[in-house]
Protein backbone atom coordinates (compact mmCIF):
# COMPACT_ATOMS: atom_id res chain seq x y z
CA UNK A 1 0.00 0.00 0.00
CA UNK A 2 2.91 2.37 0.61
CA UNK A 3 3.63 2.51 -3.15
CA UNK A 4 -0.01 3.16 -4.02
CA UNK A 5 -0.40 6.64 -5.49
CA UNK A 6 -3.20 8.90 -4.32
CA UNK A 7 -4.54 8.83 -7.86
CA UNK A 8 -4.87 5.05 -7.87
CA UNK A 9 -6.35 5.13 -4.37
CA UNK A 10 -8.98 7.63 -5.56
CA UNK A 11 -9.72 5.45 -8.59
CA UNK A 12 -10.37 2.48 -6.28
CA UNK A 13 -12.51 4.46 -3.81
CA UNK A 14 -14.62 6.17 -6.48
CA UNK A 15 -15.02 2.92 -8.39
CA UNK A 16 -16.17 1.03 -5.30
CA UNK A 17 -18.63 3.67 -4.08
CA UNK A 18 -20.04 4.15 -7.59
CA UNK A 19 -20.50 0.39 -7.92
CA UNK A 20 -22.39 0.40 -4.63
CA UNK A 21 -24.57 3.20 -5.99
CA UNK A 22 -25.40 1.13 -9.09
CA UNK A 23 -26.77 -1.62 -6.88
CA UNK A 24 -28.31 0.44 -4.07
CA UNK A 25 -30.54 3.35 -4.97
CA UNK A 26 -30.51 4.61 -1.39
CA UNK A 27 -26.72 5.02 -1.52
CA UNK A 28 -26.94 7.09 -4.69
CA UNK A 29 -29.81 9.16 -3.29
CA UNK A 30 -27.83 10.08 -0.18
CA UNK A 31 -24.75 11.18 -2.15
CA UNK A 32 -26.23 13.03 -5.15
CA UNK A 33 -25.60 16.73 -5.65
CA UNK A 34 -29.02 18.14 -4.75
CA UNK A 35 -28.91 21.94 -4.34
CA UNK A 36 -32.44 22.07 -2.93
CA UNK A 37 -31.53 19.62 -0.13
CA UNK A 38 -28.32 21.54 0.54
CA UNK A 39 -30.14 24.85 0.93
CA UNK A 40 -33.22 23.72 2.84
CA UNK A 41 -31.90 20.67 4.73
CA UNK A 42 -28.35 21.81 5.35
CA UNK A 43 -26.86 18.76 3.59
CA UNK A 44 -23.62 20.53 2.68
CA UNK A 45 -21.66 17.30 2.40
CA UNK A 46 -23.36 16.75 -0.96
CA UNK A 47 -20.96 19.34 -2.41
CA UNK A 48 -18.31 16.59 -2.10
CA UNK A 49 -20.10 13.24 -2.06
CA UNK A 50 -21.57 13.51 -5.56
CA UNK A 51 -18.08 13.12 -7.04
CA UNK A 52 -17.93 9.55 -5.70
CA UNK A 53 -20.97 8.23 -7.55
CA UNK A 54 -21.82 8.00 -11.26
CA UNK A 55 -24.83 7.46 -13.46
CA UNK A 56 -23.67 4.23 -15.16
CA UNK A 57 -20.59 2.25 -16.11
CA UNK A 58 -19.78 4.41 -19.14
CA UNK A 59 -19.90 7.58 -17.03
CA UNK A 60 -17.75 5.97 -14.35
CA UNK A 61 -15.14 4.45 -16.65
CA UNK A 62 -14.61 7.68 -18.60
CA UNK A 63 -14.01 9.65 -15.40
CA UNK A 64 -11.77 6.97 -13.92
CA UNK A 65 -9.73 6.79 -17.12
CA UNK A 66 -9.20 10.57 -17.13
CA UNK A 67 -8.39 10.53 -13.41
CA UNK A 68 -5.86 7.73 -13.88
CA UNK A 69 -4.28 9.37 -16.94
CA UNK A 70 -3.82 12.84 -15.46
CA UNK A 71 -3.91 12.40 -11.69
CA UNK A 72 -0.32 11.24 -11.28
CA UNK A 73 0.85 14.03 -13.59
CA UNK A 74 -0.79 16.50 -11.19
CA UNK A 75 0.77 14.73 -8.19
CA UNK A 76 4.26 15.19 -9.67
CA UNK A 77 3.53 18.81 -10.53
CA UNK A 78 2.39 19.53 -6.98
CA UNK A 79 5.51 17.83 -5.66
CA UNK A 80 7.57 20.25 -7.77
CA UNK A 81 5.56 23.27 -6.60
CA UNK A 82 4.96 22.47 -2.94
CA UNK A 83 7.65 19.92 -2.11
CA UNK A 84 7.27 16.17 -1.64
CA UNK A 85 6.17 16.53 2.01
CA UNK A 86 3.10 18.61 1.10
CA UNK A 87 2.24 17.27 -2.36
CA UNK A 88 -0.18 14.59 -1.16
CA UNK A 89 -2.14 17.00 1.02
CA UNK A 90 -2.29 19.56 -1.79
CA UNK A 91 -3.48 16.93 -4.26
CA UNK A 92 -6.36 15.90 -1.98
CA UNK A 93 -7.32 19.52 -1.30
CA UNK A 94 -7.07 20.30 -5.01
CA UNK A 95 -9.34 17.40 -5.95
CA UNK A 96 -11.97 18.27 -3.35
CA UNK A 97 -11.64 21.98 -4.09
CA UNK A 98 -12.30 21.33 -7.78
CA UNK A 99 -15.36 19.25 -6.91
CA UNK A 100 -16.78 22.00 -4.72
CA UNK A 101 -15.82 24.96 -6.91
CA UNK A 102 -17.25 23.39 -10.07
CA UNK A 103 -20.56 22.79 -8.27
CA UNK A 104 -21.10 26.31 -6.92
CA UNK A 105 -22.61 27.84 -10.11
CA UNK A 106 -25.14 25.01 -10.38
CA UNK A 107 -25.96 25.36 -6.70
CA UNK A 108 -27.02 28.97 -7.14
CA UNK A 109 -28.74 28.17 -10.42
CA UNK A 110 -30.81 25.26 -9.06
CA UNK A 111 -31.06 25.89 -5.30
CA UNK A 112 -34.85 26.34 -5.50
CA UNK A 113 -35.43 23.50 -7.95
CA UNK A 114 -36.29 20.33 -6.00
CA UNK A 115 -36.09 18.13 -9.11
CA UNK A 116 -32.50 19.00 -10.09
CA UNK A 117 -29.80 16.48 -9.22
CA UNK A 118 -26.36 15.71 -10.60
CA UNK A 119 -23.46 13.37 -9.92
CA UNK A 120 -19.96 12.45 -11.03
CA UNK A 121 -16.34 13.55 -10.69
CA UNK A 122 -16.18 15.40 -14.02
CA UNK A 123 -15.48 18.78 -12.42
CA UNK A 124 -12.38 17.41 -10.71
CA UNK A 125 -11.17 15.40 -13.71
CA UNK A 126 -11.53 18.50 -15.90
CA UNK A 127 -9.33 20.38 -13.43
CA UNK A 128 -6.67 17.65 -13.65
CA UNK A 129 -6.63 17.80 -17.45
CA UNK A 130 -5.94 21.53 -17.35
CA UNK A 131 -3.09 21.10 -14.87
CA UNK A 132 -1.57 18.82 -17.50
CA UNK A 133 -2.19 21.35 -20.31
CA UNK A 134 -0.36 24.05 -18.33
CA UNK A 135 2.70 21.82 -18.14
CA UNK A 136 2.86 20.81 -21.79
CA UNK A 137 0.57 23.01 -23.91
CA UNK A 138 1.70 21.68 -27.29
CA UNK A 139 1.72 17.98 -26.54
CA UNK A 140 -0.69 16.14 -28.81
CA UNK A 141 -3.67 14.13 -27.65
CA UNK A 142 -4.39 10.95 -29.56
CA UNK A 143 -8.14 11.56 -29.44
CA UNK A 144 -9.11 14.01 -30.58
CA UNK A 145 -5.82 14.57 -32.45
CA UNK A 146 -5.13 18.12 -31.26
CA UNK A 147 -2.38 19.89 -29.31
CA UNK A 148 -3.29 20.14 -25.63
CA UNK A 149 -3.73 23.93 -25.73
CA UNK A 150 -6.14 23.81 -28.69
CA UNK A 151 -8.06 20.98 -27.08
CA UNK A 152 -8.35 22.98 -23.86
CA UNK A 153 -9.70 26.05 -25.65
CA UNK A 154 -12.17 23.91 -27.61
CA UNK A 155 -13.24 22.15 -24.41
CA UNK A 156 -13.97 25.42 -22.61
CA UNK A 157 -15.93 26.75 -25.58
CA UNK A 158 -17.89 23.51 -26.01
CA UNK A 159 -18.73 23.29 -22.27
CA UNK A 160 -19.92 26.90 -22.20
CA UNK A 161 -21.98 26.49 -25.38
CA UNK A 162 -23.61 23.22 -24.32
CA UNK A 163 -24.45 24.57 -20.86
CA UNK A 164 -26.32 27.48 -22.45
CA UNK A 165 -28.00 25.17 -24.94
CA UNK A 166 -28.99 22.54 -22.33
CA UNK A 167 -31.17 19.53 -22.90
CA UNK A 168 -28.69 16.64 -22.64
CA UNK A 169 -28.56 16.14 -18.82
CA UNK A 170 -24.76 16.51 -18.74
CA UNK A 171 -23.15 18.91 -16.25
CA UNK A 172 -21.30 21.05 -18.79
CA UNK A 173 -21.24 23.94 -16.34
CA UNK A 174 -19.28 21.81 -13.85
CA UNK A 175 -16.87 20.81 -16.63
CA UNK A 176 -16.22 24.46 -17.49
CA UNK A 177 -15.69 25.65 -13.92
CA UNK A 178 -13.66 22.59 -12.98
CA UNK A 179 -11.31 23.29 -15.89
CA UNK A 180 -11.13 26.95 -14.87
CA UNK A 181 -10.27 25.94 -11.31
CA UNK A 182 -7.42 23.71 -12.49
CA UNK A 183 -6.02 26.42 -14.74
CA UNK A 184 -6.22 29.13 -12.08
CA UNK A 185 -4.79 26.92 -9.33
CA UNK A 186 -1.79 25.93 -11.44
CA UNK A 187 -0.95 29.46 -12.55
CA UNK A 188 -1.49 31.15 -9.18
CA UNK A 189 0.49 28.49 -7.28
CA UNK A 190 3.35 28.60 -9.79
CA UNK A 191 3.41 32.42 -9.78
CA UNK A 192 3.83 32.46 -6.01
CA UNK A 193 6.06 29.43 -5.43
CA UNK A 194 7.92 28.83 -8.69
CA UNK A 195 7.85 31.98 -10.83
CA UNK A 196 10.45 30.42 -13.12
CA UNK A 197 7.75 27.99 -14.25
CA UNK A 198 5.76 30.88 -15.72
CA UNK A 199 8.81 31.77 -17.82
CA UNK A 200 9.05 28.13 -18.85
CA UNK A 201 5.38 28.12 -19.86
CA UNK A 202 5.78 31.32 -21.91
CA UNK A 203 8.83 29.79 -23.60
CA UNK A 204 6.86 26.66 -24.48
CA UNK A 205 4.07 28.77 -25.94
CA UNK A 206 6.53 30.69 -28.08
CA UNK A 207 7.88 27.45 -29.52
CA UNK A 208 4.52 26.71 -31.10
CA UNK A 209 3.13 23.26 -31.97
CA UNK A 210 5.24 20.55 -33.56
CA UNK A 211 4.24 17.67 -35.81
CA UNK A 212 2.82 14.83 -33.64
CA UNK A 213 5.23 11.95 -33.11
CA UNK A 214 2.49 9.35 -33.65
CA UNK A 215 2.19 10.55 -37.29
CA UNK A 216 5.90 10.55 -38.01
Amino acid sequence: MENLSLTLLLVIIIGFISWQGFNKDQVKARLLFHPYAIKYNGEWVRFITHAFIHADWNHLLINLFVLYQFGEVAERFFSYLFGAEYASLVFVLFFLGAVIFSSIPDYFKHQDNPSYRSLGASGATSALVFVYIVQDPWNWFLFPPLPALFLGIAYLYYSSYMDKRGGDNIGHNAHFWGATFGLAFAFISASILKPEFIQYFIGKLMEGPSWPTFLQ
